[in-house]
């Protein structure tokens, strides 16, 4: 029987996400971020399309690293304006049953605390179906507006991630007791005082003493996702994630990757595949070949080059307008995304180094993943064959237009996916966790989260 391919829709709160200048094109709707209605109809087009769920990034700052100022960023609507991904989730959840909610939020710059309560919430008001991306922040303007000189070095972001998620934990699995909440009319108690436990945090970076704010919700902790491919952000995902998002343009890069990311995820104690891998990539295509070809022919007439570095800039943490358009990169060393520059240093393949114009080409629809152009059979066939050689689960597909770009892979890459055997047909039963997995709403006992579950933290204190 053929893998099932997995796919997740990838989008922002804000006008340009990965496509810097599409905006431009008459067919996009990316301008109506702003508009509710745009995103209660994206998540019912993408819940017909049985898609796991929608993948809203974020950032907490500009892209300033081009040409050292904001100006190009601002000027080409680069991911600013950019509005906060929390609160479209509510809305979405209200018109649909199944489709999950992978919604990003650093460790950087917001207290634990506060965040495990919103967490929580949502995850309430959607029956178990949120997903948290762990990010520890790239932009030095994010750091400088939250008080820092800079962002702390790449590692060091992680540790503070590391205690972050500790502190959640505790308060997700090891505060309230499942049976807390009695609801006692007779005796006048809603919840029993000696089944809700302080969590005693005392760390480096947090100190939290008291309870969760929260009952517990269908997953108690949201599903975790994660997109650091460096070696530092591997190992913080073995340890915690359950969804992982790569890019790689090439397939040996990816086959590397996420072979890496299994070999961690067994190393940790875990099953190689206690985590969805989900790469990026743009897929454009339409009823025939050809009038695949002559869509991405006019989508990229509306293209920015320009905002493509932007982007660029801001992920590899290096100013592109300093370099010549056909200098070669070079090794770099970056304290922004580290697996950015790896994937660029590697994108032209055996022998050919990629030039800044080169970069500013290929990221000009869909940012960092590759591009697969063609009729439904030929998409599927590329989907096929990338998951047979590389061992990726599914795909994290950019838009070059909203929502026309998913609305034609609902339309002709589905069917055919669904024709091979290839695509699920419904979508499972369940939460989040149960719909990705198969193995309850809850977290695996072998997951690092699990060992701070209310039953064992009570013991050990």
């Amino acid at each position: 029987m053929p893998r099932q391919i997995r796919f997740n829709a990838f989008d922002m709160n804000c006008v340009a996400h990965q496509s810097a200048g599409l905006w431009r094109h008459p067919d996009d709707q990316g301008w109506r971020y702003k508009d509710l209605r745009y995103w209660t109809d994206l998540a019912k087009l993408l819940e017909a399309g049985t898609f796991d769920g929608i993948f809203i990034a974020d950032v907490l700052g500009t892209y300033d690293v081009y040409g050292g100022s904001n100006e190009a960023a601002i000027r080409h609507g680069a991911q600013v304006p950019v509005g906060d991904p929390i609160l479209l989730v509510s809305a979405m959840a209200s018109v649909t049953e199944n489709l999950g909610f992978g919604i990003t939020a650093g460790t950087s710059y917001e207290h634990p605390y506060p965040f495990a309560r919103r967490m929580s919430t949502l995850d309430h008001l959607t029956n178990g179906r949120v997903g948290w991306n762990v990010v520890t922040g790239y932009l030095p303007s994010a750091a400088r507006n939250m008080g820092h000189d800079d962002q702390l070095e790449h590692d060091d972001r992680y540790d503070v991630a590391d205690e972050y998620l500790e502190v959640l934990y505790k308060l997700w699995e090891g505060s309230w007791e499942d049976d807390a909440v009695v609801r006692d009319r007779e005796a006048g108690i809603f919840t029993d005082p000696s089944k809700v436990h302080e969590i005693g945090h005392h760390g480096k970076h947090f100190t939290v003493p008291g309870i969760h704010l929260a009952e517990p919700s269908t997953q108690r902790s949201p599903v975790i996702y994660q997109a650091g491919a460096s070696p530092r952000g591997i190992t913080f995902a073995a340890e915690n994630a359950e969804a992982i998002f790569v890019a790689a343009s090439t397939k040996p890069q990816l086959t590397a990757t996420v072979k890496k990311i299994r070999d961690a995820l067994e190393a940790e104690g875990r099953d190689r595949y206690a985590a969805k891998i989900y790469t990026l990539l743009t897929i454009i295509t339409d009823a025939s070949s050809e009038k695949a070809q002559a869509k991405y022919q006019d989508y990229l007439s509306y293209a920015s080059e320009e905002g493509a570095l932007v982007f660029m800039s801001g992920w590899m943490g290096i100013d592109l307008s300093t370099y010549d358009l056909d200098e070669p990169i070079g090794n770099v060393k970056s304290n922004a995304i580290q697996s950015a520059v790896s994937n660029v240093q590697g994108a032209g393949g055996e022998g050919k180094e990629w030039t800044v114009r080169d970069i500013a080409r290929q990221g000009a629809i869909g940012g960092l993943g590759p591009i697969v152009v063609g009729s439904g059979a030929e998409v599927a066939d590329h989907l096929q064959d990338w998951v047979a050689d590389t061992d990726v689960d599914g795909f994290n597909l950019a838009y070059a237009i909203t929502p026309g770009t998913f609305e034609d892979v609902i339309e002709f890459v589905i069917p055919e996916l669904r024709k091979r055997g290839a695509y699920p047909e419904a979508y499972a039963e369940g939460s989040l966790r149960n719909k990705l997995h198969g193995r309850g709403d809850r977290l695996p006992t072998e997951h690092r989260g699990a060992g701070y579950r209310v039953e064992t933290s009570v013991a050990a204190r």
